[in-house]
């Protein structure tokens, strides 16, 4: 089938990729548009901006005039361009409303257009000069076809972190007591690497998991609330992956004055991937489903404050941008992904040489940047350091950018 589409601005380009798509994919599936989470009240906050537009003073200094979206930006990353506040996408969506029903599906090649007027800024989508006049294309379906929604902009860069979503693990102490354990390699070896075989016991390594992956982690850490000393969680260091290959059971041997007992044989376990070299009691846990997940920055509510615990992966108590941390809140206390905090940097103490009775001073507590919580756990959480202007270190405090 030969379809003919007259193509003229960025938009239509995107109906044109979505329509093949579809017409390609029909006989076999359907194309599945990315669903990311927008709440009632990001829409009530974009619907109130559509009809006023923002005020020029919430804009970035340097915001463009113009800009044409491109593969590799994120949503993030356009915030910034315009607002001075990155996580107030709503706000962003709201000044484009018209035209973006859904502020996580643009695409590269559309343009964006900063309007000012009347003390008020809004955007729209506009047709880069010199393409208003395209010319009719003739297009037809082929066998390569990318479904549009892979190409829609993400929040942040999945490639930052990818490796965090699958290698960080909070365990209570039960869960760590009870994961399977391995318990003997071959040949007496001490350490494991991709490849070898060794073996595993836990009640988890049943017959209807054969086949299955298992991560496995050592070194259950325990991860303290700054403020009250209480164990909020164990966290366990991944070292790689295993296949179980056949389940534990039982022989019968023969000892050396003939007499025949029952003895264990251990389930055996096939390491598959390895990020350091494993050993005996390393713990292993079973690999979860991998499932599509997104963010949605939004700060937190006023009030909501925290302290950062750790820098993941090292022993050191400074972190640089892009390095993730883990914070001392968690679900129960109401946070969640996407969730947006601002570091502050403790005011060091002082004496004031200016005055003869020498006081001491307290010097004020100051931002240096923001971090944005991508994994969460029962009492806490795991977040990414997205900017900084100073250094950040393990105990600083965080609070509501908004604050």
């Amino acid at each position: 089938m030969t379809i003919l589409l007259t193509a003229k601005s960025p938009v239509m380009h995107s109906a044109i990729a979505a329509t093949l798509a579809a017409l390609a994919l029909g006989s076999v599936g359907s194309v599945q548009a990315q669903n990311y989470p927008i709440t009632a009240s990001q829409r009530q906050t974009a619907n109130e901006v559509a009809q006023r537009g923002i005020p020029l003073s919430e804009l970035a200094a340097n915001a463009p005039d113009s800009y044409t979206i491109k593969s590799g930006d994120t949503l993030w990353a356009i915030s910034s361009l315009f607002l001075k506040s990155p996580w107030r996408w709503p706000e962003l969506w709201g000044m484009n409303l018209a035209d973006i029903k859904n502020p996580h599906r643009i695409y590269p090649g559309q343009v964006l257009f900063l309007e000012r007027k009347d003390g008020l800024a809004r955007l729209r989508v506009g047709t880069p000069v010199g393409e208003s006049d395209m010319e009719t294309v003739k297009v037809s379906p082929r066998t390569r076809i990318e479904p549009l929604a892979a190409n829609a902009l993400p929040t942040l860069k999945p490639s930052v972190i990818e490796a965090f979503l699958a290698e960080p693990t909070i365990m209570d102490a039960e869960t760590m007591q009870n994961a399977p354990r391995i318990v003997s390699a071959q040949e007496g070896r001490v350490l494991l690497s991709r490849g070898d075989r060794a073996y595993a016991r836990g009640t988890a390594l049943s017959a209807e998991r054969v086949g299955n992956l298992f991560r496995v982690f050592r070194d259950a850490t325990p991860m303290k609330d700054p403020d009250t000393g209480e164990i909020l969680g164990y966290e366990a260091q991944y070292v790689g992956k295993a296949r179980l290959a056949r389940t534990e059971s039982t022989a019968e041997v023969t000892e050396k004055n003939g007499d025949i007992r029952s003895a264990i044989v251990p389930a055996t376990i096939d390491i598959v991937a390895a990020k350091g070299e494993m050993r005996v009691s390393d713990r292993l846990l079973p690999e979860p489903e991998r499932a599509l997940v997104t963010y949605t920055p939004h700060a937190v509510p006023r009030g909501m404050t925290a302290r950062i615990m750790s820098v993941y992966g090292s022993a050191v108590v400074n972190a640089s941008q892009n390095q993730v941390v883990a914070i001392n809140r968690g679900v129960r206390d109401g946070v969640e992904s996407g969730h947006v905090l601002a570091i502050l940097k403790d005011g060091a103490m002082a004496v004031d040489k200016t005055d003869p009775s020498l006081p001491a001073m307290k010097l004020p507590n100051e931002r240096v940047g923001l971090l944005m919580v991508f994994k969460t756990f029962e009492r806490m959480s795991y977040a990414l350091i997205l900017d900084i202007t100073d250094g950040v270190r393990v105990g600083d405090r965080l609070v509501s950018p908004s604050h």
